[in-house]
């Protein structure tokens, strides 16, 4: 860093009042300076020259007086002629010297210290003319030393004096211009605190002037700060009133899904029951053909009614997350038994990566989330297929799906994970009707904020997206004794023959459904429709039977969480090696939580037999482990 940008530097962090004080110094030092020291060498010269004339005067004289002397060689003469020079004032040395250079006569003061002198020589002439020798004066310098060091006290006193002066005046001239500035300085930050900012007009005709400005400024601002709070708080009460508004048609929306599906989950749930029924004993190719297609088209009501149901759950918040260490695997494994044949069945391949990888997740909100994903990209790729894989970073676990659909267009893809958001299917896709509710990657992002992830998507139109869900890992060590909580990890279908089963359900269709179902694999089905029927067959069974399903919401204003409860303490009822099972439509937020409070197992309607099998076999399981 040169000197000169340290000055600059140094003088630019000088307050206002520094600077204007440093201008009046400065220049007042340079110029007093400057005039003391022209003035000083002239006194001096001068002074200098006036020794060098009495010098040069003495010496005259002396030569003078040793013109006779000389010429006869008288020495002893010569010297008093000498000696009698030094008694001259500052006259330190007289000296007569031949013409020969011969010095024949020399005088030095002995009364005072010599210092440095200054020399004059004279010839001495005789009367006709004649040069016979010199006379030499050296002269005291000492005057004009102890003037120059009087001068200089006298220069340091004047400078002090000055730089007083000029620093007094300086400051009272700074503090006089700087002060409607400071004034102004301070205005600008009650300005800025949104106080009064007006400043007194006084001061020089151009600092009235700023000051006026200023406080036509100043005004301005406050009516526009003013007039911009007030369309602040506008703004605000309007955007608090749409608030209201929207927090009023949510829950409206909220009441109309519960309403809507739980009236429509009841008939789909029986057509759900009648529909498998239906192939049992059918030969007939066309006749097997049609029912395939009423099952799937039972399939896709099943899966749009899911996610809403999935939708009104996170709602509710009656979903938390239960961390449990499980293998990858054995989650990819299931997605690939679930969606390989709906892949192979839309001429697409469905490859599941094999992985070691151990993650510490809750299995059923991954596993829902994998397969809203899968679904998704099944629902969207028209060529080529579907990658599930797995990669470790970190101490977490990168799951990524990956597809060869149509993509994504980029001013979709920040809103997709919006509820009920759909992009417009177009070409082959529309043409396949490929089109969902716009809930499955809604619910993905709600699901992975419960679990503390992030989902992360890329995607590039008409080449294909990729979804990567970022998991904790865990050691296989650790997660050794781990199992799926899932009551899909049955991998072999237990028989339910001979196994007594009672049904309790209000709608007569659904009642009629699931006791077909139940007698179609073996189970010896008794059946209620409300409370008083079910109390009633308790009075006349020889035994309980092995499970209970009922209904959650019947007819009276029952429902089956106190028909369960009215079984158990039923002198011929239900003991804890009964199996009890709950079903519904129900998807109220109040509803939802007081179900999951229960501590049953529920089953949301609409009920695929596979998934309701299973359930009544994990169920008796368990509750032959307790009995």
């Amino acid at each position: 860093m040169s000197w000169n940008f340290r000055v600059l530097r140094g003088l630019a962090r000088m307050t206002f009042a520094q600077q204007l004080i440093l201008l009046a110094l400065v220049p007042a030092t340079l110029a007093t300076l400057a005039a003391i020291a022209v003035l000083t060498r002239q006194h001096l010269g001068n002074l200098t020259e006036l020794m060098r004339a009495n010098a040069q005067t003495v010496a005259m004289q002396v030569a003078t007086v040793a013109q006779a002397p000389l010429a006869r060689m008288d020495r002893r003469a010569l010297q008093r002629t000498a000696q009698s020079g030094t008694y001259q004032p500052n006259v330190q040395q007289v000296q007569i010297w031949t013409e020969d250079g011969e010095i024949v006569a020399n005088s030095e003061t002995v009364d005072r210290a010599r210092g440095e002198g200054l020399q004059v020589v004279v010839p001495i002439v005789s009367d006709d003319g004649r040069h016979n020798g010199k006379v030499m004066v050296e002269i005291s310098l000492g005057a004009v030393q102890s003037a120059r060091r009087s001068v200089w006290l006298n220069v340091v006193l004047v400078l002090a004096i000055s730089l007083v002066g000029v620093g007094l005046a300086g400051w009272w001239a700074a503090r006089r211009i700087s002060e409607p500035i400071r004034a102004l300085g301070k205005a600008v930050d009650r300005l800025g605190a949104g106080e009064d900012a007006s400043v007194a007009i006084e001061g020089t005709s151009e600092v009235r002037h700023l000051q006026h400005g200023f406080n036509q400024a100043a005004r301005a601002l406050a009516e526009s700060h003013g007039l911009l709070q007030s369309r602040i708080n506008e703004a605000t009460a309007e955007l608090a009133r749409k608030n209201a508004q929207l927090e009023v048609a949510s829950q409206a929306k909220t009441r109309l899904l519960a309403a809507a599906s739980h009236d429509l989950r009841q008939p789909l749930h029986a057509l759900t029951l009648f529909s498998d029924g239906l192939a049992n004993g059918e030969t007939d190719p066309v006749k097997l053909q049609r029912i395939g297609h009423i099952r799937e088209c039972v399939d896709s009501l099943d899966r749009l009614f899911s996610e809403l149901l999935n939708l009104s759950q996170l709602d509710a918040g009656v979903l938390q997350p239960q961390w449990t260490d499980f293998p990858l695997d054995r989650l990819f494994d299931e997605i690939s038994r679930n969606f390989r044949p709906v892949a192979e069945q839309q001429g697409l391949r469905l490859v599941a990566r094999k992985t070691d990888v151990w993650v510490r997740c809750d299995y059923v909100m991954l596993s829902r989330i994998l397969n809203n994903l899968v679904s998704n990209s099944l629902r969207h790729t028209i060529e080529g297929g579907v990658l599930i894989g797995a990669r470790r970073r970190g101490k977490g676990v990168r799951i990524d799906v990956v597809d060869t659909g149509v993509g994504i267009a980029l001013q979709h893809q920040a809103r997709v994970f919006e509820e009920f958001y759909q992009v417009e299917p177009t070409g082959r896709q529309a043409a396949r009707g490929a089109r969902g509710m716009g809930l499955g990657l809604a619910t993905v992002q709600r699901l992975a904020e419960l679990l503390n992830t992030r989902v992360e998507l890329s995607s590039r139109l008409h080449k294909g997206t990729c979804v990567r869900v970022l998991v904790r890992s865990a050691p296989a060590a650790l997660a050794a004794s781990a199992s799926s909580p899932t009551i899909t990890g049955l991998e072999e279908e237990a028989s339910l023959a001979n196994v007594r089963i009672l049904v309790i359900d209000d709608e007569r269709t659904i009642l009629e459904g699931l006791t077909v179902v139940l007698s179609n694999w073996g189970a010896e089905v008794l059946a209620a429709q409300t409370r008083a029927e079910a109390l009633a067959l308790a009075d006349t069974w020889d035994q309980p039977p092995d499970v209970v399903v009922s209904d959650l919401l019947l007819q009276g204003g029952d429902n089956g969480l106190d028909v369960i409860a009215a079984l158990e303490r039923h002198p011929r009822g239900i003991g804890p090696g009964t199996a009890r099972l709950l079903v519904t439509g129900e998807t109220k937020p109040d509803r939802l939580r007081e179900v999951a409070s229960a501590g049953i197992t529920v089953l949301y309607k609409p009920v695929s037999p596979r998934v309701l099998r299973q359930a009544i076999q994990a169920q008796r399981l368990a509750a032959l482990q307790l009995g």
